[in-house]
């Protein structure tokens, strides 16, 4: 699924580890990414976490899409951060599910300060998904873990 993703190519998000109902992706903040403040649109950590959410949900085979989802923007994240968003299956329930992901940066002490909190809801509307292979998040192998 993320070799087919343009949309978070074209925003530099990368998958950095993968398991089903669990997803982490990266990507660092730059020039391209402020608004006119000079600070991280918020549109674009959106797309980070959504990023993430979709390679969650979509771990377990089925094709499934957002239903709807919400973020709470915490702290701003400026060019050249580095962002980390990482996806939780929370439950499935029926072809519904909920996924929580927090958008982290690196601190100068080596921890993460929380820079955005997402919520996504997600429903499943195929058996299968388009092109899909043994490993639906990464049929290129990459995933690791």
């Amino acid at each position: 699924m993320m070799r087919g993703d343009r949309a978070s190519g074209a925003a530099g998000i990368s998958l950095v580890d993968a398991a089903p109902g669990e997803v982490t992706v990266t990507m660092t903040v730059t020039k391209e990414h402020v608004n006119g403040f000079d600070i991280c649109h918020g549109g674009v950590l959106f797309t980070l976490a959504d990023t993430a959410f979709a390679l969650a949900c979509n771990s377990h085979g089925p094709m499934t899409v957002a239903a709807g989802a919400d973020i709470t923007f915490c702290k701003a994240a400026a060019p050249g951060d580095v962002l980390t968003a990482r996806a939780v299956e929370r439950t499935r329930f029926g072809r519904s599910g909920i996924y929580d992901v927090t958008v982290t940066r690196g601190t100068s002490d080596g921890g993460a300060e929380i820079v955005a909190e997402f919520r996504g809801r997600s429903r499943t509307i195929g058996e299968t998904q388009p092109g899909a292979a043994a490993n639906p998040i990464d049929p290129g192998g990459s995933r690791s873990g």
